[in-house]
């Protein structure tokens, strides 16, 4: 799986004109479920992605996890991070799972995730989504359970 991880001040999800999904404080997670991937890499992925200590202590440094601040995930599938640029202009995304298994693994994360005690609100898989952010930091990482 791949995840884009953006640690922010706040952030939301939007879908024809409603926000489905918003938190405070903590990470705005892009999930993508890759051909091959099960439910290990997405145990995997939430567990890292709990413990990684990105935000700050008393002293200023990024010492501290997602759990340590008591905060919040919006999880949001993103199948467009399986991008191949490879060759030409027009990516391809051919190393995505396919739907029906990218949506049960995307929805398999965000329960891994809830499962450790973290707030997640979430996106609704394929569709047409607005996602609103105020990036803390900013701090922004790539994650690839490969």
């Amino acid at each position: 799986m791949r995840a884009l991880i953006q640690r922010v001040a706040r952030a939301s999800v939007t879908v024809e004109g409603e926000v489905i999904g918003e938190i405070d404080q903590g990470l705005l997670i892009l999930i993508c479920a890759m051909q091959g991937d099960t439910e290990a890499q997405s145990e995997q992925l939430a567990a890292k992605i709990s413990k990684l200590r990105i935000f700050k202590d008393e002293a200023g440094k990024m010492n501290r996890s997602l759990k340590d601040i008591g905060g919040s995930a919006l999880i949001v599938s993103q199948f467009t991070l399986a991008a191949d640029t490879s060759r030409g202009n027009r990516p391809g995304f051919s190393t995505a799972a396919r739907p029906d298994e990218g949506e049960r693994l995307y929805l398999d994360f965000a329960d891994r995730v809830a499962g450790l005690g973290i707030p997640v609100a979430t996106g609704k898989f394929g569709a047409d989504m607005a996602v609103d952010l105020l990036n803390d930091g900013p701090v922004t990482i790539w994650m690839d359970t490969e």
